[in-house]
């Protein structure tokens, strides 16, 4: 079992950032790749990017490439998303998940509540 916790979401204007958290826990955290996910109002679920634990490259997807920054601190078992130079397409309930596969994750086991980013004009 993983417990998935975000924080960090709130209302920020274009061309600002936004750090996203997320306090992940469990003991078989480190099996798993970490990622955020995000929605936006009456669009599907989208894959934002992904990274494991242990090392590796991180994923990004095309949309948000050269703006936004994942990293992990294994040791305080947290994930973050550095959003910066935000555009109001941003604007979404942002979710972690864990799970497993390459890439985009194949499969996601797990969801956090999720934390929303408002983009203001």
């Amino acid at each position: 079992q993983v417990h998935l916790v975000e924080s960090g979401g709130r209302l920020a204007q274009a061309g600002g950032s936004v750090r996203l958290s997320c306090a992940a826990s469990g003991p078989t955290l480190s099996s798993y790749r970490m990622a955020w996910f995000r929605q936006a109002p009456g669009k599907e679920r989208e894959f934002v990017s992904a990274v494991s634990w242990t090392g590796g490259s991180t994923v990004y997807a095309d949309s948000v490439k050269g703006r936004f920054t994942m990293s992990r601190d294994y040791i305080k078992g947290t994930v973050y998303l550095q959003m910066d130079s935000l555009k109001r397409d941003d604007t979404a309930v942002y979710y972690c998940a864990a799970g497993r596969g390459p890439g985009a994750l194949t499969t996601v086991d797990y969801w956090g509540q999720g934390t929303q980013v408002t983009v203001s004009s």
